[in-house]
């Protein structure tokens, strides 16, 4: 079928570098830049010896990057030059350095922590996806009263059949949490409050302590519960949720703390969660 317009003739264009003939000799090396190239086949190429195109595959061959000719050349003979088209037949692979920013419209640094965007922009990779989501429990009941008292016994990581953790834990002493990794981070909490000897015990609180400064620690968010009668067997429950900015794992610190109007109870299993703390990071600070 003939072409429409113009007929195609793209390709790998390549002027080999001069070869000097040797008397007696048949067979030499194409270089480009000194480096050896080899045409798809003999018929990829236009060679001039002596001011005369060579017919290619009676005037010469090639195997790799030699070409040898049918006869020996002699003194005085030229190879005037040697033009590699590459395959004249398909797109083909493009020179190195020859497709610019120009044409690619790529901006940016391209290395192994970039990629390619969508608008022809280099970019690092945002940081996505959950990489820690951590979690922990009260093992045992704890006594509460109108004093505000931190939870710093009995704490362990969830562990009970079917429960599991991601990334990297959070480590624990006397009851004050200390972050894996900087970044923003999701805490929530959530408490059972038991009403355990038929009093008067209208509210409960459970409170997040936090201190970015490793000593003094800020109430940063509460939640209330409230028992709605007097009785031994009455539960409320109170949930709490936050996020962090931990812009240092050293100073950047969480605890609880809990409170009831009068004498109750706040409740710990160590086979199931009744007060709990999930921690989550969702991402870089």
């Amino acid at each position: 079928m003939a072409y429409i317009g113009r007929e195609p003739t793209v390709g790998n264009f390549q002027v080999c570098d001069a070869i000097s003939v040797v008397n007696g000799q048949a067979a030499y090396t194409m270089q480009v830049s000194s480096v050896n190239v080899s045409p798809e086949t003999a018929n990829h190429m236009i060679v001039s010896l002596n001011g005369i195109i060579q017919a290619p595959g009676s005037s010469y061959t090639v195997s790799g990057s030699t070409i040898t000719f049918a006869s020996n050349l002699v003194t005085g003979d030229v190879i005037n030059f040697i033009h590699i088209l590459g395959s004249v037949l398909d797109l083909g692979v493009p020179s190195d350095s020859t497709v610019s920013l120009a044409k690619l419209t790529a901006t940016g640094t391209k290395n192994s922590t970039t990629f390619l965007r969508g608008d022809n922009t280099f970019d690092t990779p945002v940081a996505g996806g959950i990489t820690v989501a951590d979690q922990w429990r009260l093992s045992a009941n704890k006594s509460t009263s109108n004093s505000l008292s931190d939870i710093s016994a009995n704490l362990e990581q969830t562990d009970t059949a079917g429960q599991g953790n991601l990334g990297s834990s959070m480590t624990e002493s006397s009851g004050v949490f200390t972050f894996p990794s900087t970044g923003i981070w999701l805490v929530m909490s959530n408490a059972t409050f038991t009403n355990v000897s038929n009093n008067n015990a209208h509210y409960c609180i459970l409170q997040h302590e936090v201190t970015i400064d490793n000593s003094n620690f800020t109430n940063t968010a509460a939640g209330y519960g409230y028992f709605n009668s007097i009785s031994s067997t009455i539960y409320t429950t109170a949930t709490v949720i936050d996020m962090l900015d931990v812009t240092n794992t050293s100073n950047v610190k969480i605890k609880f703390a809990a409170r009831t109007a009068e004498a109750a109870q706040l409740d710990g299993n160590t086979s199931s969660n009744q007060t709990s703390f999930t921690f989550i990071r969702l991402g870089d600070t």
